[in-house]
């Protein structure tokens, strides 16, 4: 029976090792990124799903990159910075964008930008403007003085990933009507890509593919929670490096359940096979940095 099982986790490791080889590694510096009308937003209940109704429902870039917002669907949408409360804020306005068109955007300034449209005002999504990831030793310095800042003290959450990397997280109290903010630290690792998708109650409330971070830390935000519920934070491993091909356990996931901070600290460690979960172990935790 033990030689069974032995011969079929090999049997099961093998498959996933072929497939992680076969598939590409995905990277972004968020210099540029495209934001498609979801089809059939034009009636609602796109509002409720996981996508929403602009793909993605948050975006990130970096400031004076090129955002490209597009228009799939069969009907014609605006993508309007401001909310159907306030009215449009100026930053951009499509104005009505038929099927098939796009429309391209520079942010010259760092922040959030939310925007609607103004036909379908169910419609609505976020831009985040992030500075530029830079080599040079100043940007260097200025990202570690700002990491210590966001990573001193207990981490909320530790896990690894099977190459022996240690993945910690350090978060804010997740508050309803406010934004969570999530530091995440691939200790001593250069050159990290990775994909992080955080939900709450099912819904996904910040979903970031192509993260880069050139010194293994980097900082993520979410969008206004509407609770104060716990959230779940995956983070999926896309190998380390510049360009192709990446290096590294690719496709594997360190999953954080159940993560709200309160009095205490509790570090965890969670490992999991992103393509073909044969090793799936999570877990919960309700911890907080140390003050």
């Amino acid at each position: 029976m033990k030689t069974k099982a032995i011969c079929s986790f090999f049997v099961l490791f093998a498959i996933v090792a072929g497939i992680v080889a076969t598939t590409p590694a995905a990277f972004a510096d968020h210099s540029e990124v495209t934001i498609e009308a979801a089809q059939g937003s034009g009636a609602p209940g796109c509002e409720d799903t996981a996508e929403g109704c602009y793909i993605p429902s948050t975006a990130t870039v970096d400031v004076g990159g090129k955002v490209i917002m597009s228009n799939p669907d069969t009907a014609a949408h605006t993508f309007t910075a401001g909310t159907p409360e306030d009215g449009p804020s100026g930053e951009f306005d499509t104005g009505l964008l038929m099927a098939g068109n796009s429309f391209e955007w520079s942010p010259d300034t760092i922040g959030e930008v939310p925007y609607f449209c103004m036909v379908h005002p169910w419609m609505q999504g976020l831009i985040v403007v992030q500075e530029v990831e830079a080599d040079d030793d100043m940007m260097d310095d200025e990202m570690h003085m700002d990491d210590e800042m966001h990573m001193e003290g207990a981490a909320t959450a530790t896990g690894m990933l099977s190459d022996g990397t240690k993945v910690s997280i350090w978060t804010s109290t997740p508050t309803n009507g406010e934004m969570m903010e999530i530091n995440v630290e691939f200790e001593d690792a250069e050159h990290v890509n990775h994909d992080l998708k955080v939900t709450q109650n099912g819904n996904t409330v910040l979903e970031d593919t192509g993260a880069h971070h050139h010194d293994g830390k980097g900082v993520h935000t979410t969008k206004a929670l509407s609770t104060s519920d716990p959230v779940d934070i995956t983070i999926t491993f896309q190998g380390y490096g510049v360009n192709d091909p990446k290096t590294g356990p690719i496709g594997e996931q360190v999953v954080f359940s159940n993560v709200v901070p309160e009095f205490g600290t509790i570090a965890m460690m969670v490992l999991a096979v992103a393509i073909i979960s044969i090793v799936a172990v999570t877990a919960k935790s309700r911890v907080i940095p140390r003050f």
